[in-house]
């Protein structure tokens, strides 16, 4: 149950909702309702349509580096529940009748989640580290891809070095499946935890790509340890 706090001093109304305990509800489920109830972001996605809050990081990503042209092909890994492929659909006209500047573009996502059919996205259901899901992917794109995006993580454990090497081992396929699809001049964006983009997996991005940078939108909540890895002007691969 919710009820609405009131600010105090000058008569001024805070809008921020607690929420109160329930039976049944542990204080972390508690406090997670809490914290999405009084998100601002979670509201605005939900009023434009957006299928989560992380629709706003990649669109915060674009906005900065500019990686979502019309007539784009991307791929998203780890798509589930498809915010970040709303938004590059939108952008690269995909999700338009008729496309944008006369090219409509092309969205691919995978997750091992199902989730509801989006416009101008064609979606497989299947674990990206699945054997036959490369070639599934390869074909569903017709084509060398601009763009590879991945949103994905693994499920923490709360040991610490554990995370970290799951999510260098998730960046680290989502890399290597990004340089056998990728088109010269194209870029990789991914989500680590602080520390994710170290060593070997740094250094491999900075030889297959131009310019690797770190970002952290403003819509990822402070307390979080992601950031992300924006890599561009993919080289190609070698002959």
């Amino acid at each position: 149950m919710a009820e609405q706090d009131k600010a105090k001093g000058s008569g001024a109304r805070g809008l921020k909702t607690r929420v109160k305990s329930a039976r049944g509800r542990s204080t972390s489920s508690t406090r997670w309702l809490q914290r999405q109830l009084n998100d601002p972001f979670v509201a605005e996605a939900r009023r434009l349509g957006y299928r989560s809050r992380a629709a706003f990081k990649l669109a915060e990503i674009d906005d900065k580096y500019h990686l979502l042209a019309p007539g784009a092909r991307v791929l998203d890994l780890g798509a589930a529940p498809g915010g970040w492929s709303q938004i590059a659909a939108l952008r690269i006209g995909a999700a338009r009748e008729g496309g944008t500047r006369g090219a409509a573009g092309k969205v691919v996502a995978i997750d091992l989640l199902e989730f509801e059919f989006l416009p101008g996205i064609e979606i497989l259901i299947l674990d990206f580290l699945a054997p036959e899901a490369p070639e599934k992917l390869k074909a569903m794109l017709g084509g060398p891809a601009d763009v590879v995006l991945s949103d994905m993580a693994p499920n923490t454990t709360g040991h610490k070095q554990t995370d970290h090497l799951r999510i260098v081992a998730l960046v680290e396929a989502a890399l290597d499946f990004a340089c056998e699809v990728l088109a010269p001049g194209g870029s990789f964006v991914a989500k680590v935890w602080s520390g994710g983009t170290e060593g070997e997996l740094l250094a491999a991005m900075k030889r297959d790509f131009e310019t690797v940078r770190h970002f952290k939108p403003k819509s990822s909540r402070a307390e979080s340890a992601e950031v992300y890895v924006v890599a561009t002007g993919f080289r190609g691969t070698p002959a």
